[in-house]
């Protein structure tokens, strides 16, 4: 079962042939399930809906709303933005959780939660985008204590645990990450811990998801860092996944464009009746 996330970097730097390279890195991965950020829509055109069209998906979008450090840039109008889901699998129900500005500016972050009906089980699938500045970790902490609870309300009780996906714009050791994954701290949710599946990637294997070597990143105060995650529940009586293996993709020019200034970050989990039986 191949997971991705991945922000698409909504209508930003040169956007139309960035599109056809997000759509060739799609369809190179051949992902099962992706959650997607910065997806934008202009009237009744959505990029989610483009791409699953073009590779045989299913799709979900939510709208978002405009965060206002967007506010110095000439956008049209017309133009949203929001988080999506694409499913090779019928997706069941859908439903959008708000998340807290916690006492800063009103952006409109939320997360999608989509059950989706694969052949392993009914997978709870959540993405979101989390609050972009350096110093906002306490936000952002806010933010993942309403993403806990969404997830614990909508986790099920199937074989396959719950996958949480996004930009969660901080890095791995911080507040925020540490407090949603549950287990070097207390869980928000008593009993919910939350696994980065990076823990499973070869050692040495190229991590940063925002990475200078992007030719969109020419400020030279950005440094490598993982900001990207996928999430899944902690193997135990409400379902059990593996995970195989973990890596980037969109990691380099696709047709002399690079797809987005963000990486995809790709994980394949070993779905629960390939497993062996604990006891």
């Amino acid at each position: 079962m191949r997971i991705v996330t991945w922000n698409l970097w909504w209508r930003f730097g040169p956007w139309e042939e960035r599109r056809k390279a997000i759509l060739d890195t799609l369809r190179e991965v051949d992902p099962d399930i992706v959650g997607l950020q910065e997806v934008w829509r202009e009237g009744e055109e959505n990029l989610a809906a483009h791409l699953a069209e073009e590779l045989g998906l299913h799709w979900a979008w939510a709208p978002a709303g405009m965060p206002p450090h967007w506010a110095d840039r000439d956008i049209d109008p017309n133009l949203g933005v929001g988080n999506a889901v694409l499913s090779r699998w019928p997706i069941e129900a859908t439903e959008v959780r708000e998340l807290p500005a916690a006492g800063g500016p009103v952006e409109g972050r939320v997360a999608l939660y989509a059950r989706i009906a694969s052949p392993h089980g009914a997978v709870p699938f959540f993405t979101t985008h989390l609050h972009s500045p350096p110093f906002g970790s306490a936000i952002r902490c806010e933010q993942v204590r309403e993403l806990a609870r969404f997830v614990g309300e909508r986790y099920g009780h199937g074989p396959v645990p719950a996958i949480v996906t996004g930009d969660f714009n901080a890095e791995s050791d911080s507040d925020e990450l540490r407090l949603f994954g549950g287990s070097r701290t207390a869980p928000v949710v008593p009993g919910q811990v939350m696994i980065d599946v990076w823990r499973y990637a070869e050692p040495g294997a190229p991590w940063a998801s925002w990475d200078p070597r992007n030719g969109y990143l020419r400020h030279p105060a950005v440094f490598p860092s993982r900001i990207d995650y996928i999430h899944v529940g902690l193997p135990g009586p409400r379902g059990v996944v593996g995970v195989r293996s973990v890596g980037l993709a969109g990691d380099g020019p696709v047709g002399g464009v690079w797809p987005s200034d963000h990486l995809a970050v790709v994980a394949d989990l070993i779905p629960p009746e390939e497993l062996p039986v604990l006891r």
